[in-house]
């Protein structure tokens, strides 16, 4: 089943999720309609407050945007992340967002993470990533985190963003995919 991707302004977005378990309900179910949705959206990362679930839980495709001679494209369950280690070379590129359509921004992350994961049969793995595998985990590991790409920009970047982020949140936005609009309370 698709489902609808919370757009920008809703409070589960900025609240950090709660660890998973094996009897987490409705969990493998879960993580499927999280696969038809992102692919539906054609995106390449999704985390579980998206989809309006608190969880910490998030997929990355980066075999989407890798060449066919690039072996490091995933495309992976990954459940109660832990980076280990960020490095302390830098890479600056594009970043977008599935609830924040239309608006894309330069961000910097880090070159490459360690990260502690469990995959979706809670087998606990650790693991370096590079490239652009790396920065798309790190965007959906902050989605579990309550961060969004925005609070890497600049005050100056963010401020001229404003009209924009209001109107998302206010559903006054298109995008390919369902969306729904949650006002916080």
């Amino acid at each position: 089943m698709i489902l609808p991707v919370v757009a920008y302004g809703a409070v589960i977005l900025r609240t950090p999720c709660l660890p998973v378990t094996p009897d987490t309900p409705g969990l493998q179910q879960l993580i499927t309609n999280m696969w038809h949705t992102l692919d539906n959206a054609n995106g390449v990362g999704l985390a579980a407050p998206q989809v309006n679930h608190s969880y910490q839980l998030f997929i990355v495709d980066s075999l989407k945007t890798t060449t066919p001679d690039d072996l490091s494209g995933i495309r992976q369950v990954f459940i109660n992340a832990t980076v280990l280690e960020y490095s302390i070379e830098q890479c600056t590129d594009t970043e977008g967002c599935l609830s924040i359509p239309g608006i894309w921004e330069e961000v910097s992350r880090a070159e490459w993470i360690t990260l502690q994961y469990q995959d979706a049969s809670f087998v606990t793995h650790t693991r370096t990533f590079t490239g652009s595998t790396a920065r798309m985990i790190q965007h959906e590991y902050d989605h579990v985190q309550g961060k969004l790409y925005l609070d890497y920009l600049s005050p100056l970047r963010k401020a001229l963003l404003k009209n924009k982020l209001q109107a998302i949140s206010k559903g006054k936005t298109t995008a390919r995919y369902p969306m729904v609009i949650q006002r916080s309370r």
